[in-house]
């Protein structure tokens, strides 16, 4: 097992058991941070996943620390059309996956907390931009 393997393993592991529970519970309580609905690929059901990004002329942007390997993405892949809770509001949009995107660069205009946690857990940065209904 290679060691961005292992880190990533580790990683997701802290955040669904710890950092996930608890940031679904306060995401409507802390700027910078948002609740993605995205579909589930395989079972078709509604999958919900707290992240941090900011709203930028009309579209939300953030940065997904495992990139491709990441749930969320994976759901993005099979169906861009997403939801999302910012503050206590709903939103529809279009989720657009932006490999080419300076990821890092990105997190410098992206909430600070968040953007130096995604710094810290991810293996391969990508950047999402969701453009709102």
């Amino acid at each position: 097992m290679t060691s961005t393997t292992a880190k990533r393993r580790r990683v997701s592991w802290y955040h669904r058991r710890i950092a996930n529970p608890l940031m679904r519970r306060l995401v409507g309580h802390l700027p910078g941070q948002a609740l993605l609905e995205t579909i589930g690929r395989r079972s078709g059901g509604p999958r919900r996943t707290p992240i941090g990004g900011r709203v930028v002329d009309g579209s939300f942007w953030m940065v997904s620390d495992h990139g491709f390997a990441s749930d969320y993405v994976r759901n993005i892949e099979a169906n861009p059309r997403v939801r999302l809770q910012i503050r206590s509001r709903w939103y529809s949009g279009t989720a657009h996956l932006l490999p080419e995107d300076d990821a890092l660069a990105r997190l410098r205009r992206l909430p600070k907390f968040n953007s130096w946690n995604v710094r810290i857990l991810g293996t391969d940065l990508l950047t999402i931009r969701v453009d709102l209904d």
